[in-house]
């Protein structure tokens, strides 16, 4: 019964991740980038924390966005039409993930260009 239940909530999970990457384009470059910059991180003689934090930074930066896609959609709910704070709120969450992967970008570079000399 419980390995059951794990297993739904499994793939609930994965529906769930598989609708974000359908639904929103800025997810599919986003895990795009990523991928290629975990990649580079495994092909470059990096140190094992610098791995680390590139895997965490891309992680990150995908659940801001997926988080900013709740705000989305549950901010839809509530009529967007009915109140001004809906656009704020909105901007605000996409703020989140402008300014996460901004950061992210900086660490990366900051980690990557003694490598790339």
């Amino acid at each position: 019964m419980f390995f059951s239940r794990l297993l739904k909530s499994f793939a609930d999970a994965a529906r769930g991740l598989k609708h974000v990457f359908k639904s929103e384009q800025n997810f599919r470059i986003q895990v795009l980038i990523g991928v290629l910059v975990v990649s580079a991180a495994f092909w470059l003689p990096l140190q094992v924390w610098e791995k680390i934090l590139v895997i965490l930074l891309v992680l990150l930066v995908l659940l801001v966005e997926i988080l900013n896609t709740v705000f989305e959609y549950f901010s839809d709910l509530l009529k967007p039409r009915l109140h001004h704070y809906i656009y704020v709120i909105k901007d605000v969450m996409a703020g989140a993930v402008l300014l996460t992967s901004m950061v992210a970008m900086v660490v990366g570079i900051i980690i990557f260009y003694p490598y790339l000399k």
